[in-house]
C-alpha cells in the first residue's frame, strides 16, 4: 500500500498528526517498515555500544570461549549443555581469526592481543535479533503496529537483556531460537487459511528448525517445543472440529505437522550431536564422564587404538569404573578421613578424571604375589580372576589395601565407611572381596571393559556402592565411596576399564567402540546427571524464582582481575558490570499481569451478561484475548517449572520468561490507548493518544539510560565506599552495585 503524500513540510503539525493516525491504523506499509527500520536502528546501537568492553574476560564467558577453544582445538569435553549453542559461539570465534589458544582461566583474565570480538559480535547479533523478532511476533498475533512497537520497545530498552546480549555465552543463542519459534509459529498460524502452500509449508518448517536449536543450546529449551506443541493441538482440534472437512483431512494436517514439527527438529537436534562428536575427535577434560567404551574412539585416549590384555590376571594393574551413567574411577590418594568421618584411615572416593591413583594391583587374598624371576620362567602360567574368587586390592600409589568395617561411612550413614588399610600391601581380614560377575556364573573368566561385576566384603557381606553424593572438602569434593548393605544396589556395579599386564597377549580396543545412537543415549544420561548435580561454587551467588520478576536481585558479570585489584576505593579506570532487568519494565510487567487478569474479568463478565457490543470492539477483545493468552502461557511456561527444580538456579534463567512477558505489556498498552475514545472526545483521540504514548516511551527510554552505567560499565567506588556514584540509583536494599 502506498503512503499519500502531503504538501507540508516534515515538521508540520498536520503531517505529523496524519503518521500518527497511519500508525494507529496500521494499515500504511511504508509507516511499518519506517517504525522497523528505526527499531533496528535503536537496536543496533544499544547492542553494540562498548561492545569491546569489559577487555577482560566476564563472568562466565571464561566456560564458554573456553568450550570453544575446545571446539577448535577438537578436544572432548563435557558439559552439561547440548552442543549448538557452543558450536557456534566457536564458529564466530573460528571465522573471524580466534585460533583457540587463549586459555579463558578465570573472570578478569586480559584478553591482550585475542581475537576475542568475534565471538561477542556473533552472541550479541544473535542476542539483537530478539527486538525485531519480538516486533514482528506482536504484529502477528495482533496486526497492530503501536503494540508491535510497544512490546519492542519494552525489550529494547531492558538494561538486563543488553547485558546478557554482549558477552560469549549461550542466553543470547537459546533465547534466539526461542523467540525464533515462538515467530515462526505466529507467522505459520496466520497462514491457516492456505493450508499447504510454500510459505504456510516454509513457516512451519522454519518453527521446527528452531524448535530444534532452542533445545540444542540447552534443555530448557523444552519449553518452548511444549508451547508450540499446545499451540499445534489447538489448531489440529480446531481443523477437527470443522466438520465441512472429512477426517482424511485432518489426517493430512497432522502428518504435515508431524513431519515439520516433530521429525524435521528430531533430525536436526541429532546431528547436532553428529557434528559434536565429529569434531571433537581427540582426549580431553570431558573422557572420564564416560563409559569405557565411549573413550575408546578418543584420540589420545589411553584406550583409543589401544591393546591390552582381554582376561584379568592376578598381579594386573588395573582401574575400575562404577558401570553407571557418569560413572567415575575408584581413586586413593594419601589423605586420611578427618576423626569426624570414623577411622581415620586413608580416604577412598571415586574421581571423574584419569589419574595414576586411580590404579590398582590385582592380588589373590591368600597367596603372596609370585615374584619376577617366577614370572620370568618359561612354564609360569598367570592365573586369570573368575567369578567368585576372593581377592584384594591394593592402591599401588600407596600400598594400601582397599578395606571395609562395620563403621558408618562419612555422609551416607547407613552404609559402611571403605578405606584404605595396612602398610606394604599387608593389611588384616577386612581387605577381602568377593568379586562376582552379574551376567555369568561361578567360575566364568573376568574380562575387560565389557564385564560387569560386584566386590562384595568378605566380612561384612555388603557391596562396593559409589553415587553421587559428594565428600566435603576434606575429601576435596569427590564422591564418596562406600560399602552398602544392600547388595543388589543399582551403583554397585563395576567394570575393569585398563588392565596392565605384560604376560598376557593384547586385544585391539576398536571392537569396543559406540555407534552413534549409543554415543547420543549415552551423552544425555551424562548431561541430564551432570545437571541435576550442579552446585554453586565458594562465593557465588544464586537466587531463587521468587525473586526473579521482582527483580529482587541482579547478577554480577565483571569485577575485573580480583588477584589484581588493589585495596581500597576502586580506581576511575576499573569497569564494572551488573546484569539488572530495568525496574520500571520489570515492575511494570507485574502491573499489567493484574491489569490483563481485571480486563479479562471484565470482558467475561461482560459477555455473560449480554452487553451489547460494537462488531469493532468484539474484534478489538477477541484479538486482546487471543494474544494475551499464549503470550501468558509461553511467560508461564518459561517461569513455573523452575519452582520444581531442584538443581542450582541463577537470575538469568528468567530472561526467555521475561521476553514474552514484555510482549505482553506492550499488547495491553496498546488495548488501554485504543479505548481511549470511550473517555476522550473524538476530536481529541489522537492528540491523547499521542501524548500517553509518548510519555510511555519517554519512560522505557529515561529509565533505560538512568540504569546504563550497569550496562556498558560503572567506575569508581563501589557500594558503602566513600564517594559512590551510584547511590541515586540503589532503589531496594538487595541491589548489590
Amino acid at each position: 500500500m502506498k503512503a499519500k503524500t502531503t504538501k507540508s513540510s516534515d515538521g508540520d503539525p498536520v503531517s505529523i498528526s496524519k503518521w500518527i493516525h497511519k500508525f494507529r491504523q496500521s494499515k500504511d506499509d511504508h509507516t511499518w517498515w519506517t517504525t522497523f527500520g528505526l527499531i533496528l536502528c535503536l537496536t543496533m546501537a544499544t547492542r553494540l555500544y562498548r561492545l569491546d568492553s569489559p577487555d577482560h574476560v566476564a563472568w562466565d564467558e571464561t566456560h564458554f570461549g573456553k568450550m570453544a577453544s575446545w571446539y577448535i582445538n577438537r578436544t572432548f569435553f563435557f558439559d552439561v549443555h547440548p552442543p549448538t549453542g557452543k558450536m557456534l559461539i566457536a564458529a564466530f570465534g573460528y571465522l573471524t581469526g580466534y585460533d583457540g589458544k587463549f586459555e579463558f582461566e578465570k573472570p578478569g583474565q586480559k584478553f591482550d592481543e585475542t581475537h576475542y570480538l568475534g565471538m561477542r559480535f556473533g552472541c550479541t547479533m544473535m542476542g539483537a535479533a530478539l527486538v525485531p523478532m519480538a516486533f514482528i511476533t506482536v504484529w502477528e498475533l495482533t496486526h497492530a503496529l503501536p503494540a508491535a512497537t510497544f512490546a519492542a520497545a519494552a525489550i529494547l530498552f531492558d538494561n538486563g537483556m543488553v547485558t546478557l546480549n554482549q558477552y560469549i555465552l549461550l542466553d543470547p543463542i537459546l533465547m534466539f531460537f526461542i523467540m525464533g519459534a515462538a515467530m515462526g509459529q505466529s507467522k505459520f498460524y496466520n497462514q491457516r487459511h492456505n493450508p499447504f502452500t510454500v510459505s504456510w509449508w516454509s513457516w512451519m518448517a522454519f518453527t521446527g528448525a528452531m524448535l530444534a536449536g532452542a533445545i540444542s543450546v540447552k534443555f530448557v529449551g523444552l519449553f518452548v517445543v511444549v508451547l508450540v506443541g499446545l499451540y499445534t493441538i489447538k489448531d489440529i482440534w480446531d481443523i477437527l472440529g470443522d466438520l465441512s472437512y472429512p477426517i482424511s483431512y485432518t489426517v493430512k494436517h497432522f502428518l504435515a505437522r508431524a513431519l515439520c514439527l516433530i521429525l524435521l527438529p528430531t533430525v536436526l537436534y541429532m546431528f547436532a550431536y553428529y557434528v559434536h562428536f565429529t569434531v571433537l575427535s581427540k582426549s580431553g577434560p570431558g573422557d572420564g564422564h564416560f563409559g569405557s567404551a565411549f573413550q575408546s574412539q578418543l584420540e589420545g585416549n589411553s584406550l583409543h587404538n589401544a591393546s591390552m590384555p582381554r582376561e584379568i590376571c592376578y598381579g594386573a594393574g588395573v582401574t575400575l569404573k562404577n558401570h553407571r551413567t557418569a560413572g567415575a574411577y575408584l581413586h586413593s590418594h594419601p589423605h586420611l578421613y578427618p576423626p569426624e568421618a570414623g577411622p581415620v584411615q586413608q580416604q577412598v572416593t571415586t574421581y571423574s578424571h584419569k589419574d595414576y591413583n586411580n590404579i590398582w594391583l590385582v592380588k589373590r587374598y591368600d597367596v603372596d604375589m609370585p615374584s619376577e624371576e617366577e614370572e620370568a620362567q618359561p612354564d609360569f602360567k598367570p592365573e586369570c580372576v573368575k567369578s567368585g574368587d576372593l581377592i584384594r586390592l591394593e592402591h599401588e600409589a600407596t600400598s594400601r589395601n582397599l578395606h571395609s568395617h562395620r563403621h558408618p561411612a562419612p555422609v551416607t550413614k547407613r552404609h559402611f565407611q571403605v578405606s584404605g588399610y595396612g602398610e606394604n600391601g599387608t593389611g588384616d581380614s577386612n581387605d577381602v572381596w568377593r568379586i562376582e560377575l552379574v551376567d555369568g556364573k561361578e567360575g566364568d573368566q573376568i574380562n575387560v571393559v565389557t564385564d560387569r561385576f560386584r566386590l562384595i566384603h568378605y566380612m561384612v557381606g555388603c557391596a562396593l556402592f559409589s553415587h553421587n553424593k559428594q565428600l566435603p572438602k576434606w575429601g576435596y569434593e569427590q564422591q564418596e565411596v562406600t560399602c552398602n548393605p544392600n547388595t543388589r544396589a543399582e551403583f554397585a556395579l563395576w567394570n575393569f576399564e585398563e588392565n596392565y599386564y605384560d604376560k598376557l597377549p593384547n586385544v585391539s580396543f576398536a571392537i569396543y567402540q559406540p555407534s552413534f545412537l549409543e554415543k547420543f543415549f549415552e551423552a544425555h544420561m551424562v548431561q541430564f546427571q551432570g545437571n541435576a548435580g550442579l552446585k554453586p561454587k565458594e562465593g557465588e551467588v544464586t537466587s531463587r524464582p521468587w525473586q526473579w520478576p521482582i527483580d529482587y536481585q541482579g547478577q554480577w558479570f565483571s569485577i575485573g582481575d580480583p588477584d589484581k585489584r588493589e585495596p581500597g576505593p576502586h580506581k576511575d579506570h576499573e569497569i564494572r558490570i551488573y546484569m539488572m532487568g530495568n525496574p520500571v519494565i520489570w515492575w511494570g510487567n507485574l502491573g499489567f499481569i493484574a491489569l490483563y487478569a481485571v480486563i479479562y474479568v471484565w470482558n467475561f463478565v461482560s459477555s455473560a451478561r449480554g452487553v451489547r457490543e460494537s462488531a469493532q470492539e468484539r474484534v478489538r477483545k477477541a484479538n486482546l484475548t487471543y494474544a494475551c493468552n499464549w503470550l501468558m502461557l509461553a511467560w508461564a511456561l518459561h517461569y513455573f517449572p523452575f519452582y520444581g527444580m531442584g538443581r542450582i538456579l541463577y537470575y538469568h534463567h528468567y530472561f526467555p520468561a521475561q521476553l514474552f512477558i514484555s510482549m505482553m505489556s506492550g499488547v495491553l498498552v496498546n488495548y488501554m490507548l485504543e479505548s481511549l475514545p470511550r473517555a476522550v472526545p473524538s476530536f481529541r483521540v489522537d492528540q491523547t493518544w499521542t501524548a500517553f504514548a509518548v510519555v510511555y516511551l519517554s519512560i522505557l527510554t529515561y529509565s533505560f539510560y538512568l540504569f546504563a552505567p550497569l550496562t556498558y560499565g560503572m567506575s569508581g567506588p563501589e557500594k558503602k565506599e566513600p564517594g559512590h556514584r551510584y547511590d541515586h540509583l540503589l532503589w531496594m536494599d538487595s541491589w548489590e552495585f
